[in-house]
């Protein structure tokens, strides 16, 4: 169990449920690009934003933006404490920094003192590419260790300045060493855990990276708020984290697909039936499992924990519920039907 922040309204930590943050690639200053991106973030199912903040424009379009949008704002602050000053005067939700980098301690202490006087939390943001020479030295590199010093030396200091309203984020882009990281940090510290990898990659490798390095670490009860990062739409990062999130168990709103991989048996498009399905269960929110089966032998029954589904034949399939047959149908028409029998759930 972890202490509990507040991100905005959002409790973070504490038992709270695992939120979902992502973080726009629009110019932080084009206020309207912004909130439209933040828009779509939400609907998609975001629940905290970060936004990119290098120089003083950005700064000051933060309370432009909070205004006109509906979720938490983190601002990512690097190198001029200045602009953590300014966008916390300008209301946002939560702060990123690394406070090694933003020069001495009487600009960490400036920073801590107005997000005290605000009550906005710090999120310690550790970062294998940008650990300090000493410890890379002590530890002859990026190491856990070394992630874990980093963070414990960056608490120090912000405690130095009565600060404890704290998240930490240990991230780099090894799936191993993000996930021993996260495992000593949450031995030797209550901290709440914003867990990631950095620079994950492109969607493919990205989400398969994060499903394993997030999703191990959820499994093990560790992590408070998660950001898939991807080199795509911040839209499907979040996308991959609410799947991720149901993988684990952890989230039970929405549909759950499961499908067969295909053999000989199939004799009907299954791999094109299940991408119409899985696209068309985006917009159900019922937390329901759909099961879509390549063939008749054994669909109804290898999925019957499934609460509907379809299987396969040929030119023709089965609708079927909790294993039930309740008609066959025609390819063509096998997945209107479906959604059809969801809408009567």
């Amino acid at each position: 169990m972890t202490k509990q922040i507040f991100v905005g309204g959002v409790p973070v930590g504490g038992g709270a449920p695992v939120t979902i943050q992502s973080m726009t690639n629009t110019r932080t200053d084009d206020v309207a690009a912004t909130v439209e991106q933040i828009r779509k973030l939400e609907a998609a199912g975001c629940e905290i934003i970060r936004c990119a903040v290098p120089d003083m424009e950005a700064a000051r379009a933060v309370g432009a933006i909070r205004e006109q949008i509906h979720i938490p704002l983190v601002v990512d602050i690097h190198f001029d404490y200045k602009l953590a000053l300014e966008a916390a005067a300008a209301g946002a939700d939560a702060v990123r920094i690394n406070p090694g980098n933003i020069g001495g301690a009487d600009r960490v202490k400036a920073v801590a003192d107005a997000c005290r006087k605000r009550n906005i939390p710090i999120r310690i943001g550790v970062n294998g590419g940008s650990l300090e020479r000493e410890l890379l030295a002590k530890y002859g590199g990026v190491t856990p260790e070394a992630l874990v010093e980093s963070a414990f030396g960056h608490i120090a200091l912000l405690n130095r300045f009565d600060f404890d309203d704290i998240c930490v984020s240990l991230k780099c882009s090894s799936v191993p060493m993000t996930i021993a990281a996260y495992r000593l940090m949450a031995q030797r510290s209550d901290y709440p855990l914003h867990v990631g990898l950095t620079e994950a990659g492109t969607p493919r490798m990205g989400v398969l990276k994060s499903a394993v390095g997030i999703g191990g670490l959820l499994a093990l009860g560790i992590g408070d708020t998660i950001r898939v990062s991807l080199s795509a739409d911040p839209v499907e990062e979040v996308y991959a984290a609410r799947d991720i999130l149901k993988v684990v168990g952890l989230r039970q709103e929405g549909a759950q697909l499961i499908s067969c991989p295909t053999c000989g048996r199939t004799k009907i498009d299954l791999i094109g039936l299940a991408g119409q399905v899985e696209e068309r269960l985006k917009e159900v929110k019922k937390p329901i499992t759909v099961a879509v089966m390549g063939c008749v032998v054994n669909g109804p029954g290898e999925a019957r924990a499934a609460d509907v589904g379809i299987a396969g034949g040929d030119g023709v399939g089965l609708l079927f519920r909790h294993g039930e047959i309740v008609k066959k149908v025609p390819q063509e028409a096998l997945v209107d039907e479906l959604f059809r029998l969801i809408e009567t759930i």
